[in-house]
Parts: structure tokens; C-alpha cells; sequence
């Protein structure tokens, strides 16, 4: 049970430099850039990294260095965002802003871009890893992360909910609406559609 042809569910192409950009920042969840995230003939090195490689004691990286071909490593997803929004507050016209991950990831990105005054045209994304969800229940606004099935249970209201390709951009995040809301109790079988 799916309502696919959703237009508002992302659509990705692997990525590919914006000549238009002066500076160009691509940040990934991983220590590695997916080699499958990068269009053919295109090399991570044309780009400054970000990366997370979830370990506590980092060795120390010059924060003035914003030059292609850096590779500047986070302790986690939190520790990558909070040093972007401080990079994006001080950056001036033409960076572009690239991102490579899981939906959740590349969303929360996109969050930071948007709040720091980047246009869509000036952020890329690809999608890379998970096809798990974050979703969000209509019902009562809470979140539920890294949702595989079609039905799940709401972690906020305890409501079996649709998971909907309907994508919010402002919420990052998929739809939930409660799929026995007519028939109380008639839930049907969940599938595993986004592992």
C-alpha cells in the first residue's frame, strides 16, 4: 500500500559541480564520499568535505581552511551541523552547498542551508545509504525516525499511521496520518518498503 506520484517526494541525480559557484562545501554523514553519489568524471577533490567519523578525539584541523580538497572531520551529525551554521553565517555570495546521505541527513542540511539564507539553486543533494523515513504524525507533530514499513506505530499518540510519500521540506520529514481513522482497529499488515 503506497500513494506513489507524490510530486512533493525528493528526486535525486548524482552530483555535479555548479559552475555558477565560486566555493564549493559538500558535507557526508561518513568518512568516505559514496563513490555512486558523484556524477561519472567528477572527483571529490573539486570539492571542500565535511565529514563524520563518530569518534570522540579528533585529530585538531585548521577551521580557517576552505580550500578544494579539504577534508575536515566531525565527531558526529550535531558537531558537522552546528560548525555549518557558524560557516554559513560568515560566507559571503557564491558557495554552494552539497550534500550526500540519508534523507533525514540531507533534509536537516538543507534546514541549516535555508535558515543561514541559501537558495534552493545554491544547495545539491543526493540520496546515499538508508531509504529509512523520519515521519511525522499529523495528528499529534511528534517524530518518528528511521521508519521502514508502510504502517507505523506514532511514537507521540501511539496511532497506527500511513507512511505517505508527501514530503515536507520546512519539517524534514514524510507524512503519517492514521490509516484506521474511519474503522477504528482496521489496521492492515505493514510492509518493509524502505529498508
Amino acid at each position: 500500500m503506497t500513494d506513489q506520484g507524490i510530486k512533493s517526494r525528493p528526486r535525486y541525480q548524482p552530483l555535479e559541480i555548479d559552475p555558477a559557484g565560486r566555493h564549493h562545501l559538500l558535507v557526508v554523514p561518513s568518512e568516505d564520499v559514496p563513490s555512486d553519489a558523484v556524477a561519472e568524471g567528477f572527483a571529490p577533490s573539486a570539492f571542500e568535505v565535511w565529514t563524520v567519523v563518530r569518534k570522540s578525539a579528533l585529530p585538531p584541523s585548521a577551521i580557517t581552511e576552505e580550500a578544494a580538497g579539504t577534508v575536515r572531520a566531525f565527531r558526529s551529525p550535531a558537531h558537522l551541523f552546528s560548525a555549518l551554521e557558524e560557516r554559513l553565517a560568515r560566507e559571503t555570495m557564491g558557495l554552494r552547498l552539497y550534500a550526500v546521505g540519508p534523507e533525514d541527513f540531507l533534509w536537516d542540511v538543507y534546514g541549516v542551508g535555508e535558515k543561514a539564507g541559501l537558495s534552493p539553486q545554491e544547495m545539491r543533494f543526493t540520496h546515499s545509504g538508508t531509504k529509512a523515513r523520519r515521519i511525522f504524525c499529523v495528528h499529534c507533530r511528534a517524530v518518528t525516525e528511521k521508519v521502514t514499513t508502510s504502517i507505523v506505530t506514532c511514537s507521540g499518540c501511539g496511532a497506527s499511521l500511513f507512511v505517505r510519500d508527501h514530503f515536507s521540506r520546512r519539517l524534514s520529514a514524510f507524512m503519517g496520518v492514521q490509516v484506521d481513522a474511519e474503522a477504528p482497529g482496521d489496521v492492515p499488515a505493514a510492509e518493509e518498503l524502505y529498508a
